[in-house]
Protein backbone atom coordinates (compact mmCIF):
# COMPACT_ATOMS: atom_id res chain seq x y z
CA UNK A 1 0.00 0.00 0.00
CA UNK A 2 1.43 3.16 -0.94
CA UNK A 3 -0.62 5.95 0.92
CA UNK A 4 -1.10 9.12 -0.71
CA UNK A 5 0.37 12.21 1.12
CA UNK A 6 -1.26 15.22 3.18
CA UNK A 7 0.67 18.30 3.61
CA UNK A 8 0.63 19.81 7.26
CA UNK A 9 -0.04 23.87 7.03
CA UNK A 10 1.19 23.77 11.22
CA UNK A 11 2.19 21.65 13.46
CA UNK A 12 -0.50 19.03 13.65
CA UNK A 13 -3.79 17.99 12.33
CA UNK A 14 -7.32 16.40 14.00
CA UNK A 15 -8.00 12.92 12.23
CA UNK A 16 -11.63 14.32 11.83
CA UNK A 17 -10.12 17.49 9.83
CA UNK A 18 -7.98 15.10 8.13
CA UNK A 19 -10.53 12.55 6.87
CA UNK A 20 -12.77 15.41 5.58
CA UNK A 21 -9.60 17.37 3.74
CA UNK A 22 -8.25 14.43 2.18
CA UNK A 23 -11.76 12.84 1.67
CA UNK A 24 -10.62 9.73 3.10
CA UNK A 25 -14.34 8.19 2.91
CA UNK A 26 -15.92 9.86 -0.13
CA UNK A 27 -18.55 11.61 1.86
CA UNK A 28 -17.06 13.89 4.11
CA UNK A 29 -19.76 14.62 6.59
CA UNK A 30 -19.19 10.95 7.96
CA UNK A 31 -15.98 11.71 9.36
CA UNK A 32 -17.26 11.32 12.96
CA UNK A 33 -19.06 7.91 12.47
CA UNK A 34 -16.54 6.36 10.62
CA UNK A 35 -14.15 7.48 13.35
CA UNK A 36 -16.77 6.47 15.96
CA UNK A 37 -17.42 3.20 14.69
CA UNK A 38 -13.86 2.27 14.74
CA UNK A 39 -13.23 2.27 10.98
CA UNK A 40 -10.13 4.34 11.35
CA UNK A 41 -6.75 2.79 11.83
CA UNK A 42 -4.17 5.52 12.59
CA UNK A 43 -0.65 4.30 12.19
CA UNK A 44 -1.78 0.52 12.26
CA UNK A 45 -3.64 1.09 15.25
CA UNK A 46 -7.42 1.25 15.55
CA UNK A 47 -8.05 4.85 16.32
CA UNK A 48 -12.18 6.50 18.06
CA UNK A 49 -10.79 9.57 19.04
CA UNK A 50 -11.74 12.20 16.34
CA UNK A 51 -9.19 14.99 18.21
CA UNK A 52 -6.47 12.81 17.91
CA UNK A 53 -3.84 15.10 16.59
CA UNK A 54 -1.57 13.76 13.92
CA UNK A 55 1.98 15.12 12.99
CA UNK A 56 4.20 14.52 10.16
CA UNK A 57 4.93 10.81 9.39
CA UNK A 58 1.67 9.68 10.84
CA UNK A 59 -0.27 7.59 8.54
CA UNK A 60 -4.53 7.13 8.71
CA UNK A 61 -6.44 4.31 7.11
CA UNK A 62 -9.93 3.67 6.03
CA UNK A 63 -10.45 0.91 4.45
CA UNK A 64 -8.11 0.59 1.31
CA UNK A 65 -7.79 4.43 1.23
CA UNK A 66 -4.92 5.74 3.11
CA UNK A 67 -2.73 8.96 3.59
CA UNK A 68 0.50 9.80 5.35
CA UNK A 69 0.75 13.26 6.93
CA UNK A 70 4.01 14.80 5.52
CA UNK A 71 5.57 18.61 6.49
CA UNK A 72 4.20 20.96 3.97
CA UNK A 73 5.69 23.04 1.85
CA UNK A 74 6.61 26.70 3.37
CA UNK A 75 6.94 28.13 0.00
CA UNK A 76 3.97 26.70 -1.61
Amino acid sequence: MNPDTFPLRGEHITLEALIKAADLNGQRELARAVIADGLVKVNGEVETRRGRKLRAGDVAQLGAAAVRVVDGDPEQ
